[in-house]
């Protein structure tokens, strides 16, 4: 959320983003809202102290009535302060500078790519041609047993997939390797390990909301009865753990990776990537969420970024990295960008990885503040960014690694977490 000062004096600019964002926002309404709000302030203030003043002269008929007054009163403040927060939730971040103008992902701008892409000697097949073959990925009978967009995955898909995970947690945890990954990027930042996390998937749909993500019903898994949600991403679950906390300054940044199964209805794609694993309602995820400093948001984006693309490059996968449009970007993003990696199957490149910068829109909402060396509170800026999307990266393994008889190589990288497997082959069933 942002100040409505800030707001007020920087209007243009914030309205700017909010129509550039596709959001359509009554700013006249909004300020004339905020400034009504102020007069029902001032005067419940003044009949409380008009109370006060009764009390002491213990004037009981006079406090009487005025205690009619602020009842009163404070009646018609709450209503008002509700309709101008109702109004305020919906104003969306400003973004940054580089963020170009767009109205959708038609209009992201490519800032560079790296790797060469793999040449096959034969025509590269998609990932869940290879996968019901080998009988590691299967969508018939998740679709009998649950319904259309789960899976099985079987036999070594399995171990590949937490070889990843171990692999990522490895990077993450490992002082020397962050350490390595900033210095090349010439970042100048603390480079403290991250803290592993199991984070609970489900949420309150009340804190999801203070989050900025809470999505429409037809959007997410939501049970009314209990005012809880499934998350669609560890960081929903990660970005309200210091909610309502005020940090000191030299405890910052504090970087978490968490994991978690996350859960998504999506809607409006019906009859988009219905085929194995790239669009489904369930799927695994590690996640990494930080709080820093204002002055050092920024960096802590561009580590976040990098360190996702040590690990796309450590896999040897081609990539590109992209900063999303206006018009493609979420209400609380500042700064978004995206990898995306090459799908030799598809022959396309496919996003597999997000950065978003929040500045300080999330963590006003959260009440998540620091106190700085000279007394002064402020807001933190938060960030997170995707370390692996399991499902999205084994694909890019799958059709990035596959063979001319239809296995799969796995990754040098990987194959120490792999009990010594270095090929994928056909499930056999004992």
């Amino acid at each position: 959320m942002l100040d409505i000062k800030f707001i007020k004096e920087n209007r243009e600019i914030v309205e700017t983003a909010a129509k550039n964002k596709n959001k359509q926002i009554d700013f006249d309404k909004l300020i004339s809202l905020y400034e009504e709000k102020k007069t029902l302030r001032t005067e419940v203030d003044n009949i409380n102290q008009k109370r006060n003043e009764a009390q002491k002269t213990r004037n009981i008929e006079e406090g009487q009535k005025l205690k009619l007054e602020l009842e009163e009163a404070e009646k018609n403040f709450a209503e008002k302060d509700k309709e101008f927060l109702a109004l305020m939730l919906k104003v969306p971040n400003i973004y940054s500078p580089d963020t170009p103008v767009g109205k959708n992902e038609d209009e992201n701008k490519v800032l560079r790519q790296w790797g060469e892409k793999r040449q096959f000697s034969f025509k590269p097949k998609e990932h869940f041609e290879i996968g019901a073959e080998l009988g590691i990925i299967d969508t018939e009978t998740a679709t009998e047993v649950t319904g259309p967009r789960f899976t099985y995955l079987k036999g070594d898909l399995v171990f590949l997939q937490f070889a990843i995970i171990q692999f990522c947690l490895e990077v993450l945890t490992s002082r020397e390797t962050l350490y390595k990954i900033a210095k090349e990027a010439n970042l100048s930042i603390s480079v403290d390990a991250f803290i592993p996390v199991l984070v609970p998937m489900l949420v309150k749909t009340a804190v999801q909301n203070r989050m900025a993500r809470f999505m429409k019903p037809e959007d997410h898994y939501i049970f009314p009865e209990d005012g809880t949600m499934l998350i669609g991403s560890a960081e929903h679950t990660l970005g309200p753990l210091h909610m309502d906390e005020i940090f000191e300054e030299k405890d910052l940044p504090i970087r978490y990776v968490g994991y978690s199964t996350s859960f998504r209805r999506e809607a409006g794609t019906y009859g988009k990537d219905t085929k194995g694993i790239l669009r489904v309602h369930q799927f695994d995820k590690l996640e990494m969420e930080v709080f820093s400093l204002p002055e050092n948001g920024m960096q802590e984006q561009n580590f976040l970024i990098a360190i996702q693309e040590y690990i796309l490059q450590a896999l040897n996968i081609p990539y590109q990295a992209v900063i999303c449009c206006s018009g493609d970007m979420g209400d609380p993003d500042y700064r978004h960008i995206d990898l995306e990696a090459w799908m030799p199957g598809q022959d396309k490149y496919r996003e597999t990885h997000s950065s978003d910068n929040m500045a300080s829109f999330q963590s006003r909402r959260l009440n998540s503040r620091v106190k700085r060396k000279d007394g002064k509170t402020e807001y933190v800026y938060m960030n997170d960014a995707t370390v692996v999307a399991l499902g999205r990266i084994m694909i890019a393994i799958i059709e990035n690694y596959q063979t001319m008889d239809g296995k799969i190589e796995v990754p040098k990288v990987l194959q120490k977490y792999m009990l010594g497997k270095t090929l994928i082959d056909k499930l056999s069933i004992l």
